[in-house]
């Protein structure tokens, strides 16, 4: 156990963000007066596979002997086991200045990065959606189509999370555009709002009650 009141200060951090972050977050502190023994506190040990008394990791001990001590942010690497880590480490130094340890932390980002990949496979696709629709005949013309597709993109939100208020500014957007004189306009405003057409009427009346 280290005797350097300084170090002593960061030994509860070790445990504080080892829990916010979880399991595959390991933290270090490190005492460099015993390099050979240098890990005086560790949590979630099993990321790298070590625990207090391990010895300081060799990358450090080259910075250490080449005096290259700046802290190192958000950086990656692997495990001996290979697993893909991001990491951090920053040296702590005495009231003179001198290094006396450093606090590192380690996230195992392995599962992370395989899931990276699995939805990237899930999301890929060979055809655009606009050049798809452009091939299909449709019932609605394009005019209207491009029209409620570039005021729905303008509010900046899925339509799935669109409030009820945003839904009626959608549609006060569109009759200001004369939208609503195209045939089927209705229908196919309310699809794709996921409202009833009946819905949609209501929205007008509304908006036409506010402006008289």
């Amino acid at each position: 156990m280290t005797t350097n009141p300084i170090l002593e200060r960061y030994r509860p951090l070790v445990n504080v963000v080892a829990q916010t972050f979880g399991n595959n977050c390991e933290v270090v502190l490190h005492d460099f007066s015993n390099l050979q023994n240098s890990i005086v506190e560790i949590a979630n040990g099993h990321v790298t596979g070590r625990s207090i008394g391990s010895p300081v990791p060799e990358d450090s001990l080259k910075r250490i002997s080449e005096g290259q001590l700046e802290d190192v942010i958000n950086y990656t690497g692997k495990s001996a086991e290979g697993r893909v880590l991001k990491s951090s480490t920053t040296f702590i130094r005495d009231d003179q200045g001198k290094v006396i340890g450093c606090f590192c932390i380690n996230f195992d980002m392995t599962e992370l990065v395989v899931a990276q990949k699995v939805l990237n496979d899930i999301m890929s696709v060979t055809t655009n959606v606009d050049e798809a629709d452009a091939s299909k005949s449709h019932t609605i013309n394009d005019v209207l189509m491009n029209i409620v597709s570039s005021t729905i993109d303008a509010v900046g939100k899925p339509v799935a999370y669109l409030t009820k208020e945003e839904k009626v500014q959608i549609v006060d957007n569109l009759d200001n555009q004369g939208a609503f004189l195209i045939k089927g306009a209705i229908d196919y405003v309310a699809k794709i709002l996921c409202v009833s057409r009946y819905t949609i009427y209501n929205y007008l009346d509304e908006i036409r009650v506010e402006k008289n």
